[in-house]
């Protein structure tokens, strides 16, 4: 039974990470979107295994068609487009920001800082493969993909620390997870 609470909460929050990359406010060659707050979040209330799980499912729903990536997009061509280093990182995202809220007994602060981390993480597999599937330059793939989201990025990294560590204690206080 718990096994299938869990497996529950992870497709859930894999339905909210598509829900909140709706959120789009469109700036530049890639748009800033709810994804990685709900990425964040999810981190931050499930921790490193099943926010990982949570973004994996996610992808894979995106990948085989179903329109979850931003701008209700889907497909392989999206991955391998240029926005898909940023969404490969939300995996490492997920399970680093997981990681060091879980070795901190979740405590503000450090999901806070966890979460700021787990950004620039989605931010340096974003920059990497912008340089690689767009032939750019270091500086030019540096300029487009992370200069642009490093103040946003922090914002909803914060965001999603403050708003997961209330979600989780009451989650937890319910016995939901």
């Amino acid at each position: 039974m718990k096994k299938l609470k869990q497996l529950i909460i992870n497709a859930l929050f894999a339905v909210i990470i598509a829900i909140l990359a709706q959120i789009t406010i469109p700036i530049g060659p890639i748009p800033l979107t709810g994804q990685t707050f709900a990425v964040g979040l999810a981190a931050t209330i499930l921790g490193a295994r099943n926010a990982t799980i949570s973004v994996a499912v996610y992808i894979v729903l995106g990948a085989i068609g179903i329109p979850v990536f931003a701008g209700m997009t889907a497909g392989l061509g999206i991955i391998f487009g240029p926005t898909g280093g940023f969404i490969i990182g939300f995996l490492f995202n997920a399970y680093i920001t997981g990681y060091l809220i879980e070795k901190t007994n979740f405590s503000m602060a450090y999901a806070i800082f966890a979460n700021i981390i787990g950004s620039f993480v989605t931010l340096l597999f974003g920059v990497v493969w912008l340089k690689i599937s767009g032939d750019l330059s270091w500086s030019t793939a540096f300029t487009a993909g992370a200069i642009p989201f490093i103040i946003p990025g922090i914002l909803k990294a914060t965001l999603a620390a403050l708003a997961g560590i209330g979600i989780r204690k009451r989650l937890v206080s319910g016995k939901l997870i």
